[in-house]
């Protein structure tokens, strides 16, 4: 494992091998597989405007913090030291739950089968309430930057699969309280369509800013 692992980031490093090759080897090195919900692949948050109608894929202020984590991304993720001296003095830390597990890769591929049946079991026999659904690019990379306790990554569908931003399956996942109807995902101002989401996105993640 460790020298295919060399031989891995050595063709990375070379540029012979995309970032997306490269990010599904080191997880195959890590004996995650698609085939495995609880080692699912994990891939990056990659950029951080989801609101601009227009994306300039070279300005580094579009993308997120790649020092840091998804829990340590934002202010609101960091417990502060009164917060710690109440959790029983634990050791300093930014987050106290996972980035991925096998909840997460059924929320994100729910309006695809087989996601969408192991949801309902996972639901009791029924889909979750419309709003702890998966509903929208934006909301979703808020939630994972500044909340506590929410601190998920992305799964490579992001950068291949434009399908499992749609509900093309015609699910009824009812209406939010505030009476919005849940079916495609809401994606960001710049993405016209689920193709154009992962197309950008996917350029996102080969760009010269996130190769260094």
């Amino acid at each position: 494992t460790s020298f295919n692992k060399k031989l891995v980031t050595k063709a990375w490093t070379q540029r012979s091998i995309t970032n997306f090759d490269y990010l599904l080897a080191l997880n195959d090195i890590a004996g995650r597989s698609m085939g495995d919900l609880t080692q699912y692949p994990v891939f990056p948050w990659v950029l951080s405007n989801y609101t601009s109608d227009n994306l300039d894929l070279n300005d580094p202020a579009n993308y997120r913090d790649f020092k840091w984590p998804m829990g340590a991304e934002g202010p609101a993720s960091c417990y502060t030291p009164d917060e710690l001296d109440a959790r029983d003095a634990l050791p300093p830390f930014h987050h106290g739950t996972h980035y991925s597990a096998p909840a997460f890769v059924i929320w994100y591929l729910m309006r695809l089968e087989p996601f969408t049946s192991m949801h309902i079991h996972l639901q009791s026999g029924r889909f979750d309430k419309p709003d702890r659904l998966f509903r929208s690019i934006e909301e979703t990379y808020r939630s994972c930057q500044g909340v506590q306790g929410d601190v998920k990554e992305v799964i490579p569908e992001f950068f291949y699969l434009p399908d499992f931003l749609r509900n093309s399956n015609g699910l009824d996942l009812g209406k939010t309280q505030s009476g919005e109807a849940i079916n495609d995902i809401t994606l960001p101002a710049w993405a016209k369509t689920p193709e154009d989401f992962v197309r950008i996105n996917r350029s996102a993640l080969e760009s010269d800013h996130v190769s260094a």
